[in-house]
């Protein structure tokens, strides 16, 4: 499900019966929806939530394993982008030009973690119920939760996580890094760390956000070149003031 409140579109995991878990068409639909606000130019954030008890409880596996030909068919990747249909419903959101916040309550596991972990930041209630669950059900991560959980929390921690499959609450996941910001409401914490970047050019926001994710596994030569080639982006539509060309 998706709504919009001025710049800021909201897609809320719409199954709160099974507390949100995962299905391949809702996989689908995940990634439809980040190919629908790349382009629109005057989408200028978005917030990750789920509706009822749950932010996301995994990968509905027993569903899924019901159509092999399907997870056969969503499991390979596609050359041009490096992702299959798995990966790329999490990793779709750090390619977009706009910042993404997962605002987390109650569970957050397994294909969950993955999913949040593919938005920039992310807001919890402290009671959340975060864990990089598949260990625990006899699976590994590989909806991109492998490099999105070593960048944040380091490779040691990442390793713990993993390994043990252990449920950590948001306010200690929020002191491993995996949290940006603890809430009682994450959705209007989410609304509260938007705000100042809301208040920032569109074009500057979209050029950090660009450099961080490339800066990540660029050699610094590589990182440095991009860094000025989007500074002199950015000036040449500065106006004699100084101000951001509109």
């Amino acid at each position: 499900m998706i709504d919009r409140v001025g710049e800021v579109v909201h897609v809320h995991l719409d199954r709160p019966d099974k507390l949100n878990a995962l299905t391949m068409g809702m996989l689908d639909s995940l990634i439809g929806t980040a190919r629908m606000v790349r382009r629109d130019p005057t989408v200028r954030a978005v917030i990750l939530s789920g509706q009822g008890e749950a932010f996301c409880a995994g990968l509905d596996l027993g569903r899924a394993l019901k159509d092999p030909v399907g997870i056969a068919r969503r499991f390979v990747p596609r050359p041009w982008r490096g992702t299959n249909v798995f990966q790329e419903a999490c990793w779709a959101w750090r390619r977009l030009p706009v910042p993404v916040v997962a605002a987390v309550h109650g569970h957050c596991l397994g294909a969950g973690l993955q999913l949040a972990l593919g938005a920039d930041l992310r807001v919890s209630t402290p009671d959340a119920r975060w864990s990089v669950r598949e260990t625990h059900w006899g699976l590994t991560s590989d909806m991109s939760g492998t490099r999105s959980l070593s960048e944040l929390v380091g490779l040691d921690v990442a390793q713990e996580l993993t390994l043990s499959a252990r449920v950590l609450r948001g306010d200690e996941a929020a002191r491993l890094g995996l949290v940006t910001r603890v809430a009682d409401d994450p959705v209007a914490g989410a609304m509260d760390l938007l705000a100042p970047i809301l208040a920032n050019d569109p074009r500057a926001v979209a050029a950090g956000k660009r450099l961080l994710t490339a800066a990540r596994t660029s050699s610094p030569r590589r990182a440095f070149a991009r860094e000025r080639r989007a500074q002199l982006a950015l000036l040449a539509r500065m106006d004699r003031r100084g101000l951001p060309g509109r």
